[in-house]
């Protein structure tokens, strides 16, 4: 099993135990305001069937964020196959509590790390409405570059990206 420390949080992949603390995630409207709406708890069990379904089948998936002092289960972070499309996808939802701490750049740091150190990918990119100002500098702030407008998931979206030279360049540099 696969699993990532930072300095605030531990990434894990997510197992059927973690229902509960994901269900009070998505089923909050505030907190899943931009990422679809609050989800039932049978959505939300799907949900992480299908994350766990993606460790199993590709190697990557979204992770467990788990807060280092609190030790409590707080949001999900990873990468995913973007709908259609070759293309890998960073996502991301933190809890409401803990908006506006970083946790979400400091997650997103750690999976585009995986991606690009392990998984050898050449290029990740990020998805989100254009209101969502908030998650859009989440990714400016890992270096992703806006692209363009697209639709995705029945929506229309900023699309951003990154590529593996770009973002060992701000690592390494």
């Amino acid at each position: 099993m696969q699993e990532i420390e930072t300095a605030r949080l531990y990434l894990r992949q997510f197992t059927p135990d973690d229902l509960d603390d994901l269900y009070r995630i998505y089923s909050d409207p505030e907190t899943m305001k931009y990422l679809g709406g609050a989800r039932t708890r049978e959505a939300t069990e799907t949900a992480i069937n299908t994350m766990i379904k993606s460790w199993e089948e590709n190697n990557f998936g979204m992770w467990a964020l788990v807060h280092k002092i609190d030790r409590k289960m707080i949001g999900r972070c990873g990468l995913r196959f973007q709908e259609k499309t070759p293309e890998v996808q960073l996502g991301y939802a933190l809890d409401k509590v803990y908006w506006n701490q970083g946790l979400a750049t400091e997650a997103s740091l750690a999976s585009l790390n995986y991606g690009f150190q392990i998984l050898n990918l050449e290029r990740i990119v990020a998805i989100a409405l254009p209101e969502n100002i908030t998650s859009q500098r989440v990714m400016q702030k890992v270096g992703m570059k806006y692209e363009k407008n697209a639709h995705y998931y029945e929506i229309d979206v900023v699309y951003y990206s990154i590529s593996r030279e770009t973002y060992q360049s701000q690592v390494f540099s």
